[in-house]
């Protein structure tokens, strides 16, 4: 799969070169491209923003770096094309699962008070959120998916159980997790974990799943109830 980011903050990506995503990068399990949308500005200064017309607060990313590079790093339109914004669909686990089988993706990351709307109309296939809140650029959002889809990649996690068996996989969230000591700090480790017994081992975890789920996302169960899961 490969991956790749129009960004005016190339630095910011540093972080995903650690732990985990890092490893699977230097294993070539993934390949993650960015690009500095200024090296594409066509101005003297490579400015990429200018002043909203209308009025209004803030700047606006003008369409000419933004589109030169969106073609530049995807000139066949092979890739989904997203742009991270407030306006989007909001990111959940279908969503993820849907990116992770496309071959290829590119992360449009807007900045200041946002993108020039004609490149969304004639480059951005759509538009992604991850969640009812405003970021000062997309970048964090772009490092949450890159992220997320990541971990459904063959060879990220080590282990197919790994995302079959976390949060919302099944519509409900996790059922606690427990390692050694056995014993701390007076609270110990549930006996049915205890006992080798698979079944009940299995039939704890879905029933602990289904009490948080209740207690802390009860919109999930609602859903899982409407779609008949």
């Amino acid at each position: 799969m490969k991956i790749s980011v129009l960004t005016l903050f190339p630095e910011a990506y540093s972080a995903l070169y650690q732990g985990i995503i890092g490893k699977a990068l230097e294993k070539g399990l993934f390949s993650l491209e960015i690009t500095n949308i200024r090296d594409y500005s066509a101005n003297k200064h490579k400015k990429c923003d200018d002043y909203p017309f209308g009025g209004g607060a803030g700047m606006v990313m003008t369409p000419q770096p933004l589109h030169d590079a969106i073609n530049a790093v995807d000139p066949e339109h092979k890739a989904k094309r997203i742009y991270l914004s407030p306006k989007g669909r909001r990111l959940d686990q279908d969503a993820v699962r849907a990116l992770a089988a496309e071959r290829e993706i590119v992360l449009v990351n807007g900045s200041y008070e946002g993108i020039d709307e004609r490149i969304i109309e004639l480059d951005v296939d759509y538009e992604i959120s991850i969640g009812d809140y405003v970021l000062t650029s997309g970048d964090l959002a772009s490092m949450v998916i890159i992220d997320a889809v990541a971990r459904y990649i063959p060879g990220v996690l080590g282990s197919e159980e790994s995302t079959e068996e976390e949060s919302f996989s099944e519509g409900l969230l996790e059922y606690p997790q427990y390692t050694r000591p056995q014993s701390f700090m007076g609270l110990d480790v549930p006996e049915v974990l205890l006992s080798g017994n698979h079944a009940e081992i299995k039939a704890w975890r879905k029933k602990k799943s289904l009490e948080i789920t209740a207690s802390r996302r009860p919109d999930l169960l609602k859903k899982n109830k409407e779609e008949g899961v």
